[in-house]
């Protein structure tokens, strides 16, 4: 019986998307993203032409103060000349992977005529809720069909221009395919949200993408699992045996390539003996790329004594200043970073275990000692060596593309592609005459052991 509430409509509906769709075969969920990217291919320019309303509106609240820039950039279809081709290609490139269902990931003989499959499968229904980023909604919807769960959508109100006509559009896909009508549904407001958030009946999690107010009010307001992260806190450590030319390469890749990512670096870590040495030549680096630097007494006496290029930069009075306590704590989403001189790896380790957000962490060095260290040492979801922590996203890894990132220690961790969006259930089988019972088993007179042998992995045989 439908219910006359809209929210628990339509996250029933969802539900009953899903369960609907479970029955198809896999091949239909290649042609339904097929369909949707030859839809969203089609229709380009009016997409463009409604993100170019939401662009507009969003910089008179930029001027206003209401909106950053940093929300702006990711707002903008535009950005860069193949943002729009890069957002269709991601949906090619999740067609193109393994179906992440039905895969047999342990397979035992129980009993002579009885075998157990561990069998991924989709988590159920998804509620996906970000800002800002309209292409979210194509890569959440291949995400969502390739792994088979369906999905609930809200973007943010700035979007809303953009979001209205993918989802029309994606909508009208498919439409032309045998997946249920509300495999994929979309929603625009507040108030939605907060309705849908309490249908723990029939949402599965809760995903959110977006600020660190958003994702902590949606952890703070449902039963619903969530997945995700609320903050991308990040931090490269250049220890005493770094290279200089290694040390800028990736640390000004990782302030400056996209400052409003939750994977850009927003701590520096100095290691001390470089004080006098490599790290004014990388302060210079990172005055010339226009980045703040906000310095602990260390660093900032080290750039004040020194007669090398950062001392004299033309941008060193404006933009080299005395760090906070706080600075060490956020995640500034701008050409800004904190910097702080540490004694050693085992201090640098310390420091990001205690300020960072669990997201992505990287370490400079030439010794395999401090590198073997601080890959064992930091509690984060991504821990690199020599790499800018800008690696740190779904498409760079294979995916495809991701849903999010999530900073837990449950079900996924790190980008989540379609990996991340499956679960798995266990599949008992007995195919002997009278079936099987557990009574005939133990260790008393007259019953049997279990067999426990080992079975080939693969396709699951249901």
């Amino acid at each position: 019986m439908a219910s006359s509430d809209p929210s628990t409509a339509l996250a029933q509906a969802a539900r009953d998307a899903f369960t609907a769709s479970q029955l198809l075969d896999a091949s239909e969920r290649h042609l339904a993203l097929i369909a949707v990217k030859d839809a969203l291919t089609a229709a380009k320019q009016e997409i463009l032409e409604a993100n170019r309303k939401d662009i507009e509106a969003a910089r008179d609240q930029v001027a206003a103060g209401s909106m950053s820039s940093s929300l702006l950039k990711r707002l903008d279809l535009e950005s860069s000349a193949d943002k729009y081709d890069s957002m269709l290609q991601g949906i090619l490139d999740v067609d193109s992977l393994p179906d992440p269902t039905g895969q047999v990931t342990y397979a035992r003989t129980l009993d002579d005529g009885l075998e157990l499959h561990r069998v991924t499968c989709p988590i159920g229904v998804l509620l996906i809720i970000f800002e800002a980023r309209p292409e979210v909604i194509a890569n959440i919807t291949a995400l969502a069909i390739k792994s088979g769960n369906a999905a609930i959508l809200k973007g943010g109100k700035e979007s809303i221009h953009t979001q209205n006509v993918m989802s029309r559009v994606i909508q009208s896909a498919l439409a032309t395919t045998k997946l249920p009508s509300a495999y994929i549904q979309t929603v625009s407001t507040r108030s939605e949200i907060a309705s849908l958030l309490s249908q723990d009946r029939y949402i599965d999690l809760v995903i959110p993408r977006g600020s660190n107010s958003l994702v902590k009010s949606i952890q703070n307001g449902t039963r619903i699992p969530v997945m995700g992260h609320a903050d991308g806190l990040c931090a490269v450590f250049v220890d005493e045996s770094a290279v200089p030319e290694k040390a800028i390469n990736v640390v000004v890749d990782s302030k400056t390539t996209y400052t409003a990512a939750c994977n850009s670096a927003e701590t520096l870590l100095i290691h001390e003996a470089l004080l006098s040495t490599l790290w004014p030549k990388l302060a210079a680096a990172l005055l010339s790329a226009k980045v703040a630097l906000r310095c602990d007494e260390s660093t900032l006496a080290a750039l004040t004594s020194s007669s090398s290029e950062a001392a004299s930069h033309p941008a060193f009075s404006t933009l080299v200043s005395a760090s906070t306590p706080e600075d060490y704590d956020t995640e500034f989403l701008d050409l800004i970073l904190a910097v702080k001189a540490v004694p050693s790896a085992a201090a640098a380790i310390q420091h990001i275990n205690s300020h960072s957000s669990h997201h992505t962490d990287a370490i400079v060095t030439e010794s395999d000692e401090n590198a073997r260290a601080f890959s064992r040492g930091i509690d984060s979801a991504g821990v690199y060596v020599n790499a800018s922590t800008r690696f740190a996203d779904g498409f760079r890894y294979g995916f495809g593309t991701e849903v999010g990132v999530s900073t837990g220690k449950t079900h996924a961790r790190g980008p989540v592609g379609l990996e991340g969006l499956v679960i798995y259930k266990y599949q008992v089988r007995s195919t002997a005459a009278a079936g099987h019972g557990t009574s005939a088993f133990g260790s008393g007179p007259g019953q049997k052991p279990f067999l426990h042998t080992e079975l080939p992995l693969g396709q699951s045989p249901f």
